[in-house]
């Protein structure tokens, strides 16, 4: 028989119940405002925030390849001559889609890159992890051209199927075998809370007298970080990427 937790008092229950419940609200109340916020600054610079991706992950083809060139120089001894270059032949055969199908498939990876980009799972590194994984399939298919696999993937991230749903992630309020399960689920909230309020984000929107001014320092950081992704990729080329 399952033993649930006993109180001298069923007012204690109602009253750690009601604490509970107002936390959770402030909780819902922080995410919807930092997800909204982040979502006007993601539509003002998804140019910016995809070819920034973009080339964060050629930047990290090329360091592989450095990689994987440097272990074969080992492997061939002291008289190895470097090839310039480590030319892999591309085989790439870009489908001669039409003007339309071109559309549809700028249309879907940008709306698929807008749900998964890194940068919105900063704070979880499993996630961001995950995210990165997703993109970079995501790149591979549109610098491919496959509006098909495309839509299949797209529709696979809006399902909310991919693993970086972010809804439903707060606590069960059932009963446990704990006796302290209450106090535990208010400490989580606590601790939940206070993690969203440190956030840069946070301290925009409360902060700042016009939080959109944010968009203007934002777009200089990505300027300068794009500046220099180029300036690091620009030999991309040499790789086969």
């Amino acid at each position: 028989m399952t033993e649930f937790p006993s109180f001298k008092n069923s007012k204690d229950q109602l009253l750690l119940k009601a604490k509970i419940k107002i936390l959770q609200q402030e909780l819902n109340e922080l995410e919807v405002k930092i997800s909204s916020f982040e979502a006007e600054l993601r539509v003002h610079l998804i140019n910016e925030i995809i070819e920034e991706q973009e080339l964060t992950i050629l930047y990290k083809k090329i360091r592989k390849a450095k990689k994987e060139n440097r272990t074969l120089q080992k492997k061939k001894g002291k008289n190895y001559k470097e090839v310039k270059g480590l030319k892999i032949v591309s085989i790439k055969t870009k489908n001669s889609v039409d003007v339309n199908d071109q559309k549809e498939l700028k249309r879907l990876y940008r709306e698929a890159m807008f749900y998964v980009h890194p940068d919105k799972f900063s704070m979880n590194d499993e996630k961001n992890d995950l995210a990165t994984e997703i993109t970079t399939k995501l790149i591979d298919i549109y610098k491919n051209g496959n509006l098909e696999e495309l839509q299949v993937i797209h529709n696979h991230i809006l399902s909310g199927n991919s693993l970086l749903n972010t809804k439903n992630e707060s606590t069960n309020f059932g009963w446990t075998k704990k006796d302290t399960y209450l106090e535990k689920e208010i400490e989580k909230l606590i601790s939940q809370i206070e993690t969203k309020k440190k956030k840069d984000i946070f301290k925009v929107i409360t902060e700042y007298k016009n939080p959109l001014t944010f968009i203007d320092e934002l777009k200089e950081y990505y300027e300068d970080r794009i500046f220099k992704l180029k300036k690091r990729t620009r030999k991309a080329y040499k790789y086969g990427l």
